[in-house]
């Protein structure tokens, strides 16, 4: 998806639509940092035996290929016909010497909307939810324009604002709450409440009819979270560990909510910005994501996002019909009801996978092929920018994962 940028006095204040390509273009290179050699299986990690001493040359490298590029750290794993394999590369600190664990815990930012999806598709096979019906019949007090469906929040066609800031359909910028800067480093620690989350977007003009074009909007899936609080009454974090976590043993997996530091081993991510005509770097591994509830708010690490999608996409967490659904992409950006539907050409097929990042430092993306026995999943962190300079060589770096992943190491077409 093409996304537009804000005006260059604009530009801090908006928060990227997390796509592949918004995130290519907002994920930095960060500071040249001396690190080791890629490790292909830390010992720490709970890392299956058959993976130890795995030859995978080719993951490696394309791990490796990060840090060289610029990143700070990054781990990654790979469920195939091999087995599993599971290595780092980089530092996990900024002026240590210590490699990222390979199973450590990270932000995983939007990563957590396929998961918010699942709940919901499974509530409209249980009878709960209409798929097709007004989103405004389960939260009338929240006035939605009643050609809301649920469908269009999974699948961004609502039209509705996106609280961090988005633009007019003339392509004026409209702010919302920062997420960029030094007004959102100054209040990275400040919690929401969803519902302050929702009305903010709601007293923005739409951008579009619903139903009549495809935005990614954070605001879409904070109200799917409040859509599946009201018809179970029970909270969106007890869901997810009652109809996921739990079933799946996904134990180091978590709603953020107000919880701002991740637990056990985790790499560090950072923020550079400009004060008083100085560079100042700032460790941001503690940040409240309550700024994007049920959108971009879940703690995560490689093992349990593998569990996930794999489940997923091998067919154990929905009906085969609501998995279609779900899997069936909207022409414009190529993305479902909570997935993003990935062509890699005739003789690698089809893969479905989410990216996500938080406002800053952290990035992951996960990948699955149909049958979900295939799996890659990997997170990355790195120093930002205040004006979130591009990284160019960040979906090259993606893309040659992929490929060795799912082609055999071909260049997809």
């Amino acid at each position: 998806m093409k996304t537009q940028s804000p005006p260059a006095t604009t530009q801090t204040k908006v928060l990227r639509r997390v796509t592949v390509t918004a995130l290519a273009a907002a994920l930095l290179a960060g500071a040249a940092v001396a690190a080791p050699a890629v490790a292909a299986a830390d010992s720490s990690a709970a890392v299956p035996k058959a993976a130890v001493g795995q030859d995978r040359q080719e993951l490696q490298k394309a791990t490796q290929a990060f840090v060289d590029a610029g990143f700070l750290g990054v781990q990654v794993r790979v469920h195939d016909e091999r087995g599993e394999w599971a290595g780092s590369a980089g530092v996990r600190k900024l002026g240590q010497s210590a490699k990222p664990s390979t199973n450590g815990s990270f932000w995983a930012g939007s990563i957590v909307k396929p998961v918010t999806a699942t709940v919901v598709l499974q509530l409209v096979a249980e009878g709960k939810i209409g798929l097709d019906a007004p989103v405004a019949g389960y939260l009338p007090e929240l006035g939605l324009d009643r050609r809301i469906t649920a469908r269009m929040l999974l699948q961004h066609t609502s039209g509705l604002f996106n609280y961090t800031g988005d633009f007019d359909p003339n392509g004026t910028y409209v702010p919302g709450i920062s997420a960029a800067g030094k007004e959102w480093l100054d209040n990275r620690f400040r919690s929401y409440r969803p519902e302050e989350l929702v009305r903010l977007a709601l007293s923005k003009s739409a951008r579009f009819a619903p139903g009549t074009d495809q935005i990614y909007t954070n605001t879409n899936y904070t109200l799917a979270l409040l859509l599946i609080e009201k018809v179970t009454d029970s909270s969106y974090t007890e869901e997810l560990r009652r109809r996921i976590l739990r079933p799946l043993k996904m134990r180091g997996t978590m709603v953020a909510g107000n919880r701002t530091q991740l637990p056990g081993p985790h790499a560090h991510g950072y923020y550079r910005y400009e004060d008083a005509d100085q560079q100042k770097v700032v460790d941001i591994s503690r940040q409240n994501l309550s700024l994007l509830t049920g959108a971009g708010d879940l703690i995560s690490t490689t093992q349990d996002l593998a569990t996930f999608f794999s489940a997923l996409n091998g067919g154990k967490l929905l009906p085969a019909k609501l998995l279609a659904e779900m899997r069936t992409p909207h022409p414009k950006m190529g993305y479902g009801l909570g997935l993003f539907v990935q062509d890699l050409g005739p003789d690698c097929g089809t893969v479905y996978q989410h990216n996500g990042s938080p406002p800053h430092g952290f990035g992951a993306f996960m990948y699955s092929s149909p049958d979900g026995k295939t799996t890659l999943t990997a997170s990355v962190t790195w120093v930002d920018e205040a004006t979130r300079g591009p990284a160019k060589d960040y979906k090259k770096l993606v893309d040659r994962l992929v490929q060795e992943v799912f082609c055999g190491g071909q260049t997809a077409d």
